[in-house]
C-alpha cells in the first residue's frame, strides 16, 4: 500500500486540514447520521457512532437486502460460538497430495519437519510479529485515536514494514523473510486460494491476515453470523431503512434560527417509491464498485472520486452427496480420511478447495460419516458445470450455488481508496484493499466513527498522530 513515510503523511495532513469543517460551523451536535450498508461494517459503525455521539443523534442504517450474514462482539451481544468439527486436511496439486494431515499429532509434526523443515514454526512466529503490531489498533482506538486514511492507519501500526507488505506480494514478503519457495507454493498459496480465491500474488499484508486465520479456522455464531449484525443494530438503537440508496447530494438547507446549513440528501428506493432524507454525516459501508452499489454523487465540487477498483468473483457451491474419492487419487474410499482439501495453482484444477460442512446423519463411526452422504462446500472461481460436479461426486441429490464478488482483486502495489470522500462522507470499505475480513470491517467502522466525531468537533489532535505507541507508554 505504500513505501515512504514523510511524503504521504504530509499529503494526508494537508488534505485533513483542507477538508476539516470549521469549528464555528460544527460546534453543535449532529442531528442525523446515515450509514449505508447493514453488514458487519455498517452495523458496527452504527454501534460505535451511538457510543461517541450519544443518545440524542438519530442514526439510520440503509440496507437493500436483508441484514448481512467478529468475534469482537460475540460475547458482548450474548451469542455463542459452536464447537469446531475438527477433521483432517490435505493439499492437492492436481496430480497428487503433497501433504496430508495425520490424526496423530506427533506424526503431523514429523511430516511437517520432513516436508518443510522449520518453515511452519517460523511462519507462526512471523505472523505473530505482524499481528502484535497490528493489534495495537485496539489500544489506539480505546484511547479514541483515529486515522484519515487506510495507509495512515497501517503506517502508525507497522511503519515502513507494513507499507512494503502492502506494496509487494506475500510471495515476495516471505521470500525476503527467508521462507522456502516449496513452502510458499504448497502451504501459503493453498491458504490464499481457500481464503481469498487468489494465489501468492496478493499483497503481503492481506496474506499475513490470511495465514493468521489458517491455524484457528473460520469461526461462526450459532444461528448464523447475521445475528452479530442484528445484535449490533439493536444495541445501536438505529433505525433500519430497507431500500437501495441511489444517490447522495449536498444541499443547502435553511436553519430555523436563520441562515443556512449544508446537509447530505440521501435518495433511495423504498416500498412507497423514491424517497429522500437529509443528514449531517454519511458513512458508506458497502463497496462503491458499480457492480455492487450503483450510488451516484450529485453536484459535488470538487467531484467525489470514482472508485472502480475491481472485485474478485468467488463461487460457493453446497452439495449434498457422496464425494468421489478417486478424483483425488483414492481408489479405495475406505482409505479416504480428509474433511478439507486445499489446492495449489494448477490450470487443470477447477476448484480452490472442498470441505465437509457437516455429515447429514449423526453416527458414531467417523469413517461411515465420511463414506456416506454429507454436505460439502466447494469454492471455485466459476460456477461448476454438471460434468465437473459428476467428477467431484459419485452421486448428489441437491446443489445450491452462491456467486458473489467476495473480495478485492488484489494486485500490489495497492492504493487504497480514500476514506474521506467529502467533508462529512466516509468510506469504510477503503480498508478492504489492505485486507478483507470481518474483524477488519469492525476496525474500519470504529475508526470511521471516531474520525467523524473528531472532525465534527475539530479534535485535530486525535487524528493521524504518529508514534502513538511511545506516546501511550509515557502517558500510562
Amino acid at each position: 500500500m505504500r513505501a515512504a513515510v514523510s511524503g504521504p503523511l504530509l499529503l494526508l495532513l494537508a488534505s485533513l486540514w483542507r477538508g476539516a469543517p470549521r469549528a464555528s460551523e460544527l460546534r453543535y451536535p449532529p442531528g442525523k447520521i446515515a450509514v449505508i450498508g447493514a453488514g458487519i461494517g455498517g452495523t458496527s459503525a452504527a454501534y460505535f457512532l451511538r457510543q461517541k455521539f450519544g443518545k440524542d443523534v438519530a442514526i439510520d442504517v440503509y440496507e437493500k437486502g436483508t441484514v448481512a450474514t467478529i468475534n469482537h462482539f460475540v460475547k458482548e451481544l450474548g451469542l455463542s460460538v459452536p464447537e469446531g468439527k475438527g477433521g483432517l486436511m490435505g493439499i492437492y496439486n492436481g496430480e497428487e497430495f503433497v501433504f496430508e494431515e495425520s490424526s496423530w499429532y506427533v506424526i503431523n509434526i514429523l511430516k511437517l519437519l520432513w516436508h518443510y523443515g522449520l518453515n511452519p514454526l517460523r511462519m507462526y512466529m512471523w505472523v505473530e510479529e505482524v499481528l502484535d503490531k497490528f493489534l495495537r489498533i485496539y489500544r489506539y482506538q480505546t484511547h479514541d485515536y483515529s486515522f484519515s486514511s487506510t495507509e495512515g492507519l497501517l503506517h502508525a501500526l507497522g511503519g515502513n514494514n507494513f507499507m512494503e507488505m502492502l506494496n509487494g506480494t506475500i510471495d515476495e514478503a516471505m521470500q525476503k523473510a527467508g521462507f522456502s519457495q516449496k513452502f510458499i507454493n504448497e502451504i501459503v498459496t493453498s491458504v490464499m486460494r481457500v481464503n481469498y480465491g487468489q494465489g501468492a500474488t496478493i499483497n503481503g499484508f492481506v496474506g499475513a491476515v490470511s495465514l493468521a486465520g489458517a491455524d484457528s479456522g473460520l469461526w461462526s455464531v450459532k444461528g448464523g453470523n447475521k445475528l452479530v449484525c442484528t445484535g449490533l443494530l439493536y444495541a445501536s438503537k438505529a433505525q433500519l431503512i430497507p431500500g437501495a440508496v441511489l444517490s447522495i447530494e449536498e444541499k443547502t438547507w435553511p436553519k430555523r434560527s436563520g441562515g443556512t446549513m449544508k446537509l447530505y440528501e440521501v435518495s433511495y428506493n423504498s416500498s412507497s417509491g423514491l424517497t429522500a432524507n437529509a443528514y449531517d454525516i454519511v458513512l458508506i459501508a458497502t463497496p462503491l464498485n458499480r457492480k455492487m452499489a450503483n450510488i451516484t454523487f450529485r453536484n459535488f465540487n470538487p467531484l467525489i472520486p470514482e472508485i472502480s477498483k475491481p472485485y474478485h468473483q468467488s463461487v460457493a457451491t453446497f452439495v449434498h452427496g457422496r464425494i468421489n474419492t478417486s478424483f483425488f487419487g483414492y481408489l479405495d474410499p475406505s482409505h479416504f480420511h480428509l474433511n478439507d482439501i486445499f489446492t495449489m495453482e494448477n490450470p487443470k484444477l477447477f476448484i480452490n478447495s472442498i470441505g465437509m460442512v457437516s455429515p447429514v446423519q449423526n453416527r458414531n463411526d467417523e469413517q461411515k460419516k465420511l463414506m456416506g452422504p454429507a454436505v460439502w462446500k466447494v469454492f471455485s472461481p466459476k460456477l461448476l458445470t454438471k460434468e465437473q460436479l459428476n467428477l467431484l461426486f459419485l452421486s448428489f441429490d441437491s446443489v445450491e450455488e452462491k456467486k458473489w464478488l467476495a473480495y478485492p482483486r488484489y494486485s500490489p502495489p495497492e492504493k487504497c481508496p480514500p476514506l474521506i470522500l467529502h467533508d462529512r462522507i466516509y468510506y469504510l470499505n477503503s480498508i478492504e484493499w489492505a485486507a478483507s475480513a470481518m474483524e477488519m470491517s469492525a476496525i474500519a467502522a470504529k475508526n470511521a466513527a471516531l474520525l467523524s466525531y473528531h472532525r465534527w468537533y475539530v479534535n485535530t489532535h486525535m487524528i493521524d498522530q504518529e508514534d502513538l505507541n511511545e506516546k501511550l507508554k509515557t502517558e500510562l
